[in-house]
């Protein structure tokens, strides 16, 4: 018997499916035709992403500190940090030196999501920002997944090069589960609901805007 807030996450999760669509780059990618430097791109944009997101996800995390839900996004922050000591395998596979500073510029159609994520550590409820995240772990673990086979298959990228897909590209019912008996069984009520699909709805629209930045760049 499904956790009665996994219920309601997963609706959530369903009214929020991006489709069956991939993003161009992921399908680029998929197919052995996207360039290295696209993915030195990717490499780079996350760099950043990572670090903030990671910061504020503790921000959330002390909003929360004396309740089970400060844990979770404790738990949220350790994997940034976990997924943070991958990118260097990545980006020296995609030719890029994550060392220099100069190396690539910030681009705002992929710093968007991570801006907003700041925004909720600071404005947003803890409890709606928790089920809006775990409602779209599942489209970027399965375009990571898609990555992570690519870039073996198309490109010769050995297991540490892919570590950093691999990382997200894992099941997250451990995550969502413990998130669920974080929030317990009142934690997402309507007013709480509504804030998650409205926090759901622009933390997809950024991940979509992410991709639709790196796909029509002329790498």
């Amino acid at each position: 018997m499904n956790h009665p807030i996994l219920d309601r996450i997963q609706d959530l999760r369903a009214e929020l499916a991006p489709g069956d669509a991939a993003p161009a780059l992921v399908t680029a990618l998929a197919a052995g035709t996207a360039t290295r430097s696209a993915l030195a791109e990717l490499a780079a944009q996350q760099h950043r992403i990572i670090r903030s997101d990671r910061r504020s996800l503790l921000m959330l995390a002390t909003r929360c500190a004396d309740r089970p839900l400060g844990a979770w996004f404790a738990t949220l922050a350790e994997g940034e940090s976990a997924a943070l000591r991958t990118l260097p395998a990545l980006a020296a596979a995609s030719g890029l030196d994550l060392a220099a500073p100069e190396a690539r510029a910030p681009l705002p159609g992929c710093q968007a999501y991570p801006a907003y994520l700041a925004w909720l550590a600071l404005n947003g409820r803890p409890e709606a920002a928790a089920a809006a995240l775990v409602a779209n772990f599942a489209a970027w673990g399965g375009y990571c997944a898609t990555i992570g086979k690519a870039l073996r298959n198309h490109y010769g990228f050995d297991d540490e090069a892919c570590a950093f897909f691999d990382f997200f590209a894992r099941p997250a019912t451990e995550l969502e589960q413990q998130a669920a008996d974080a929030l317990g069984a009142n934690g997402l009520d309507a007013p709480a609901l509504a804030d998650a699909r409205e926090y759901g709805l622009l933390l997809q629209s950024y991940e979509h805007l992410f991709w639709d930045t790196l796909g029509v760049l002329d790498l």
